[in-house]
This record gives structure tokens, C-alpha cells and sequence, in this order.
């Protein structure tokens, strides 16, 4: 499959899920005003902050098919981590804001609750069924291209249908039995799940703008293929950070010092690809060495 394909399946996927979460923020946004939910407020919360999420996977994807420039030699990948942590402290907001609605309807016995519970729960089922529609056209795309951003999002909508659910449930208790205030213990879970949502993005966001290392089992994935290479000795100062969706690999590698330029930098271009092979993620960077080379005296790094 070519690059452009890939990437024109890739946008597809993108545009999807922006279309899907905004037709569920409409409807959510009518649902929540005909019933008065706070289980339904949840999961509208829950959709505009999907809205926003597609859209910044969006434009991580268009920005990926950018090849890198003079102003951003290494790419434009970390704007991915930018809008992820920006997203993730909008959300912890958010669920503190649902949580503390929550809170005060259980201590207050003067407010109204939910009505035209049937109603609300005819629009979740239909944000359930929609919401399953772009999952399943995620994993496809997301099958043929291996990209990090869509399975990331398909990840995080197979998520959305727990608060999706439990204001079904919340719905459903109201309208049979009169256990009104279902509603608001649903949403106080509700908010739990998206908070424990975004520290989990807002550190993997944090982890990459600080330049943490790649996931160790990559790094052991790496040596066992530089260790295991044809007229390579050893390796030395293997180096990896994360950058949105890209993995930077700087590597140095022990080779005899006796062959040619053009030996040399056969071994280590071969290299190069094999670790690609095995990451298509990764951007390497390989130094050669002669064996037994000793630091310079005034190298100090």
C-alpha cells in the first residue's frame, strides 16, 4: 500500500470520528436539556471532549504526512503531546465540574430530576450503535496502516461506552423504580472514569515534551537487533526519545576499523533498516566506531 493511500485512509478515519462526535454532542446537548440528566450531562461532556480529541488527532494526522522542514528538521510530531496535554487538563476540569454537580444533587432534596427518561435513553442507544460504526472503521484503517493516532482514538472510544451505559442505566432506574438519585451517583463514576482518563494522557503527554525514553522493551528489542547483526561488534550510547508518534534513535556501533568508508556505511545503513523493519515508528540515527576506540580526553559526553 502507498504512503499517500495510507494517508488518505488515515484522514478518513480523522474525519469520521470529528463528524461522529459532533452529530453526539448535538444530540447529547438536546437530550440533556429535554431530561435534565446529570448522568447525560456526563456523557455529553464526555462527547465534546471527544470532539475535541478528534480533532486534534485530525490534525496529528495531517501533520504526520508532513515531511520535516527547515524550522522543524526532526518533524511536527509533538504538537500531537501539545494538544494531548492541553486536552487532558480540560477534562480533569471537567469531571470536577460533573463531580461537584453530583455531589450537591445527592445533598440537595429541592431539585428536579431527570424526566422524559425514554427519551434520553433512545438518544444514548443511538450514540452506542454510531459509536460502534467508526470503531469498527478505526480497526480497519487502523489494520492497513498501523497508525498510532487512529488506534489511539479507537482505543478511546471503546472507552466512551461506559458513560454511555451507565446513563442508560441511570435512565432506566429513574424511569422503573424512582431511584432518582442513581443519576447522580452514575455521573460522580462518570467524572472518575474521565479523570482517571486524562492523567493517564496528561503523563504519556508530560513523559514525551520531557524527552523520556522510549517504552523499555523497545530499547531491548533494539540491542537484540544490533547485537545480533552480521560485522557489527558492539554497540555503545544508544539513546531514544519520544516525540508524539515517533520514536528519535541515536545509536553507536563498534565496527572493524580496517574496512572501507563504503563497508562501513553499507553495515550501518543495513542496520538502520532492519531496526525500521521491526519499529516503522522509529527515526534512527547510527555513528559508526572502529572497535576498541577510546574517548577523547575532552569528550565529556
Amino acid at each position: 500500500m502507498s504512503a499517500q493511500h495510507e494517508t488518505k485512509l488515515n484522514l478518513s478515519a480523522g474525519l469520521l470520528s470529528v463528524t461522529v462526535a459532533l452529530v453526539l454532542v448535538l444530540l447529547k446537548l438536546w437530550a440533556f436539556g429535554q431530561t435534565g440528566s446529570l448522568a447525560v450531562a456526563a456523557s455529553l461532556t464526555d462527547s465534546a471532549l471527544d470532539l475535541m480529541m478528534s480533532l486534534g488527532g485530525l490534525i496529528a494526522i495531517a501533520y504526520a504526512a508532513k515531511p520535516a522542514d527547515d524550522d522543524h528538521a526532526f518533524g511536527h510530531s509533538s504538537a500531537e503531546d501539545l494538544a494531548a496535554l492541553g486536552q487532558s487538563i480540560f477534562i480533569l476540569v471537567s469531571a470536577g465540574v460533573i463531580a461537584t454537580a453530583a455531589i450537591l444533587r445527592l445533598l440537595d432534596d429541592t431539585v428536579t430530576f431527570p424526566e422524559r427518561e425514554g427519551l434520553g435513553i433512545t438518544i444514548i442507544l443511538f450514540s452506542v450503535s454510531i459509536t460502534l460504526g467508526l470503531v469498527l472503521w478505526q480497526r480497519h484503517v487502523a489494520r492497513k496502516t498501523d497508525n498510532k493516532v487512529v488506534k489511539a482514538d479507537s482505543l478511546h472510544y471503546l472507552g466512551d461506552l461506559i458513560p454511555n451505559v451507565g446513563a442508560i442505566i441511570a435512565l432506566w432506574a429513574s424511569a422503573t423504580f424512582g431511584l432518582y438519585q442513581i443519576d447522580s451517583i452514575v455521573a460522580l463514576g462518570a467524572a472518575g472514569l474521565l479523570a482517571i482518563g486524562a492523567l493517564r494522557i496528561g503523563k504519556s503527554a508530560w513523559d514525551a515534551l520531557m524527552d523520556r525514553q522510549a517504552d523499555p522493551d523497545m530499547i531491548a528489542g533494539i540491542r537484540a537487533i544490533v547485537d545480533g547483526f552480521d560485522d557489527v561488534y558492539g554497540h555503545h550510547d544508544l539513546k531514544t526519545r519520544v516525540a508524539g508518534s515517533r520514536v528519535f534513535v541515536n545509536l553507536h556501533i563498534e565496527l572493524d576499523g580496517a574496512q572501507s568508508l563504503d563497508a562501513a556505511h553499507a553495515t550501518g545503513a543495513a542496520l538502520r533498516r532492519a531496526i525500521i523493519a521491526a519499529y516503522p515508528r522509529a527515526d534512527v540515527l547510527i555513528h559508526k566506531d572502529p572497535v576498541g576506540v577510546q574517548k577523547h580526553p575532552d569528550d565529556h559526553r
